[in-house]
């Protein structure tokens, strides 16, 4: 995979958490309930932390940075994004699946790690 893909996935989810974020802050704070409006502000707080992440590594070019690249992606959508339906819809079924991003943002951290010290 070329670093350009983690470069746009990191512009994507970087636009949304932005986006997203101004849509709590602004729109939703007087219509969630305060409990909800705290998971919508989680679910942006690491989408946005990951899509910084996502971007260095595509700036680095350095694929054996990529796999955890990928393991960031789909945390992040399995995480945020099942949080911001959560907190909009307070429908229990989405947040099944936000373990599964949190173990998969925990996996990318520990490639990170792995890749970093691991000798070639």
């Amino acid at each position: 995979m070329k670093k350009n893909i983690w470069i746009t996935i990191a512009g994507v989810y970087g636009f949304l958490g932005v986006a997203l974020g101004a849509f709590g802050a602004h729109v939703l704070k007087d219509s969630l309930p305060p409990e909800m409006l705290e998971i919508f502000k989680t679910a942006t707080y690491y989408n946005l932390i990951h899509s910084v992440a996502i971007l260095l590594i595509g700036l680095l070019g350095n694929e054996k940075y990529f796999k955890p690249a990928l393991f960031f992606s789909i945390g992040v959508f399995l995480f945020s994004f099942s949080l911001y339906l959560f907190a909009l819809t307070q429908n229990t079924l989405f947040v099944i699946v936000t373990p599964l991003g949190g173990i998969s943002l925990l996996l990318g951290w520990s490639l990170l790690i792995w890749e970093s010290v691991k000798k070639h």
